[in-house]
């Protein structure tokens, strides 16, 4: 039980050192803001496919494969329905401006880093499942991969925030929560690991859902609305490369 407290603390741990260095990169112009946001796409996207959404599939028959699309329009309607429902997500920010169009910027801003939040909690249960079933080095292959994604993840959240005028500390704040839920995913999954692994398809292409759902509806619409759509369009490319070849190299 330890050595799963220990690396359940290292996978949202990962999330706090990104976020920290996600500080360094704070005051950066409009183009290269585009690019960095390009290039978390890039990674949103190949985690959504290699991590979540392909995993789940090898976890179920071939009849059964309807549960992956459920799992992703699920996942997918549930951000929308919090979009649409919850016009004040920018209180969250701590910021409660009368210019409307400053408070919707914040709101998908919000929606993203939700979306990160959300997407955590399986890659926690994947963890914990893993480490539940006994197989200690696949398990830390699992924590490692989660490790690796988890930094440029916490980095990528940071800059988008700072820039909408969120104050650091509140920043930090809503940073370390994403890596929080990470942790307690990983403590459940062991806990339950049978219940888990029954759920984990399901939960997988949830996550992987709601992460295609930010990318398509807020990331690329929001990179390509100031001229600088090809270098988030190549530096799309390049997270979704990044991400592909850490997943080959473990």
């Amino acid at each position: 039980m330890r050595l799963v407290i220990l690396t359940a603390l290292s996978i949202g741990g990962a999330t706090v050192i990104g976020a920290l260095l996600g500080f360094l990169f704070r005051r950066i112009p409009e183009k290269w803001n585009d690019g960095m946001m390009g290039f978390a796409a890039g990674v949103m996207l190949s985690a959504a496919m290699t991590g979540l959404i392909l995993p789940a599939v090898e976890l179920v028959p071939k009849q059964q494969v309807w549960v992956i699309g459920l799992g992703m329009f699920l996942g997918a309607a549930f951000l929308n329905l919090i979009d649409v429902a919850v016009p004040h997500l920018h209180r969250m920010s701590g910021i409660d401006s009368e210019d409307h169009k400053h408070n919707e910027q914040i709101n998908k801003i919000l929606l993203f880093v939700l979306a990160i939040a959300i997407h955590n909690l399986p890659e926690g249960l994947a963890a914990g499942v893993a480490f539940g079933g006994g197989d200690i080095t696949g398990a830390f292959s699992v924590a490692i991969g989660i490790v690796i994604q988890n930094i440029p993840e916490g980095m990528i959240i940071i800059s988008p925030m700072l820039m909408a005028g969120i104050r650091p500390g509140r920043t930090f704040f809503l940073a370390l929560c994403t890596g929080l839920v990470e942790v307690i995913g990983t403590l459940i999954g062991y806990s339950a690991a049978m219940l888990s692994q029954a759920i984990l398809p399901l939960a997988l292409s949830f996550a992987g859902g709601t992460m295609l759902y930010i990318v398509g509806d807020e990331m690329i619409p929001e990179t390509h609305s100031r001229g600088h759509e090809k270098l988030a369009t190549f530096s799309m490319m390049a997270g979704f490369f990044v991400m592909i070849v850490v997943d080959r190299l473990l």
